[in-house]
This record gives C-alpha cells, structure tokens and sequence, in this order.
C-alpha cells in the first residue's frame, strides 16, 4: 500500500507506506507513476550521499594543502579568518586527541597477550 501526498500541479511530493497527514491518494498496488518516483527518489538520495561522501573527503584535502602551505611558509594561520583558524585548530586538536587514544588502545591490545 503507498499513501501519497502532491503538490498544486499534481505532482507526487511524498510517498509512505504508513498513512501521514496531508495524504491525499492511497494505491494497493504500484502504480507506474509511483514506482517511477520512487525510482527517481532513490537515485537522488544515492547521488546525495555520494556527494556528502565527497565532502567530506574534499575537506580532508584541504586541510592537507593547507598544512602544506603552512609549513612551506607560503601562509600562516593567522592569513586565514577567524572562524577558520578555530575551525583548524579545533580540527588539529580533535585529530592529536583521537591519534592519542589509538595509541592508547594498541598500547592496552600488545599488553593484553
């Protein structure tokens, strides 16, 4: 069963398989259009996720090239806005904080046996 909600022009906005307020269709069985939205709905969330995946791995290289320029002397932290030099520091420090803690664990793992 699919509980369907659409915009003014009559285009499918949301689709559950629970009823939800503001639904406005029901369908037993798949309809053409509903398997075609909920197609597209996957595709979309898929590129969503590929591309917060990017993100966050594009962030990681910044950081490196900025490390780079830093310790080449091309900039200086203090070159960069405020808010971006706390966001490196706190960045730097939560890296230095997690790297301790991975070697407090292999230490505590190479005692154990």
């Amino acid at each position: 069963m699919h509980y369907i909600e659409r915009d003014a022009e009559g285009r499918i906005t949301r689709v559950e398989s629970t009823p939800f307020a503001g639904m406005v269709e029901q369908y037993e069985e798949d309809s053409e259009e509903v398997t075609e939205w909920l197609r597209v709905q996957s595709m979309r969330e898929a590129t969503l996720q590929r591309l917060q995946q990017s993100d966050l791995e594009m962030v990681r290289v910044l950081e490196d090239l900025i490390d780079v320029l830093m310790s080449k002397g091309v900039i200086s932290i203090t070159d960069l806005p405020q808010a971006a030099q706390s966001k490196l520091i706190n960045r730097t420090q939560a890296r230095l904080t997690l790297s301790g803690l991975e070697r407090l664990i292999d230490d505590e793992d190479e005692g154990i046996f």
